[in-house]
């Protein structure tokens, strides 16, 4: 009997050196790679999404008039520690066959440590505040954005044009004139659908050019026509030079970009806020001439729209919790995801910091 239980003992000590061994091994063959390979996804699109949803914060806040706060991710350090359990149980009866059981386990523990901090500071501000550059609006329509999408966000003026100007800001209490900014932006997107529009950036003694080119087989088409007319330009041209305004007199057409700031104030319009708050007077409430409400569907309605609610959304592609109701974007509404976007894009070009939002 002696000898069986000596037997057992050493037939399971071998069995936990092979167990201990195969988790040692497979720990540092495999754990390393596999976890690299899961959390990086993991943490890329959780930063992806609080992005996302700290823009939409951002959003409703200037809709009521509170203030926007960027709070960047400075650093993510994740420490992994592969902890391993080893051991023996006895089963106390007398003649029992693998009286010594082995018992062994492993398990990954995560310590991550992630810092944070305000985007603040002159370089932060300075992007913010900075006016879109015309090199940046030539970037995103050879990107592939549409011109029409372009203009709208990122210009308040083209020529006599105006695009809301005052919506750059608080919500003004006096509606907005668009329409025929709207219409030459869509005449543009026409163009461009056609194969017959280019947009270009050059410098003319170190000033800052957008050059729209029409192609020579629609210089004299209804919709060159349409634009021409519409900035006060020559019928038949095929190329119109833009740069901001100067007291000196010049050739070129002036063109007013709006700054990050003015973005996203633009498009904080698009927030439908609760009737409740509309009553109490927390939002400033848009007027026509007529004394009519002014509906800010008619300006960023193609653009972006924003709903509210008082219990949590169901069918929304991005969703932010504040002032005690849901904020959010259908993830079925195509334009406004496109436009949130644009604006997304335009952030990370714009903002111009060491450190990522």
């Amino acid at each position: 009997m002696a000898s069986l239980t000596k037997l057992l003992i050493i037939k399971n000590i071998a069995v936990l050196q092979f167990v201990f061994l195969s988790i040692c091994f497979s720990g540092c063959a495999k754990y390393g790679s596999v976890f690299l390979q899961s959390e990086r996804s993991l943490y890329n699109q959780a930063i992806q999404k609080t992005n996302d949803e700290q823009l939409l914060l951002n959003l409703v806040r200037l809709k009521y008039h509170d203030t926007p706060l960027f709070l960047g991710v400075n650093n993510i350090a994740s420490q992994f520690t592969l902890q391993k359990n080893i051991g023996l149980s006895a089963q106390l009866q007398s003649g029992a066959k693998g009286i010594f059981t082995p018992d062994a386990s492993a398990f990954v523990e995560e310590k991550p440590t992630i810092s944070y901090s305000p985007l603040q500071g002159e370089k932060f501000v300075k992007g913010v505040l900075t006016a879109v550059s015309l090199k940046t609006v030539v970037l995103l329509f050879n990107s592939g954005w549409s011109i029409e999408r372009i203009f709208k966000v990122c210009l308040q003026r083209v020529d006599t044009l105006k695009n809301a100007p005052s919506a750059s800001g608080p919500t003004p209490k006096t509606a907005p004139k668009t329409e025929k900014f709207f219409f030459m932006a869509k005449v543009l997107r026409e163009l461009q659908t056609r194969g017959a529009l280019e947009l270009k950036y050059q410098e003319h003694d170190e000033i800052p050019q957008l050059v729209i080119r029409i192609s020579d087989s629609f210089k004299n088409s209804k919709l060159a026509n349409e634009f021409t007319r519409l900035i006060n330009g020559s019928i038949g041209k095929t190329t119109y030079i833009f740069e901001a305004p100067s007291v000196k007199d010049k050739t070129p057409i002036d063109i007013v970009s709006r700054s990050l700031l003015g973005i996203i104030f633009y498009l904080s319009h698009g927030v439908e806020v609760p009737e409740l708050d509309l009553k109490e007077g927390r939002v400033v409430i848009t007027k026509k001439e007529n004394g009519d409400v002014f509906d800010w569907k008619n300006v960023t309605g193609e653009l972006i729209v924003i709903h509210s609610s008082a219990t949590q959304p169901e069918d929304a592609m991005l969703k932010v919790f504040y002032r005690d109701h849901w904020f959010y974007i259908n993830d079925s509404d195509l334009i406004s995801k496109s436009t949130f976007s644009l604006l997304a894009q335009i952030y990370a070009l714009q903002s111009d910091t060491d450190n990522n939002a």
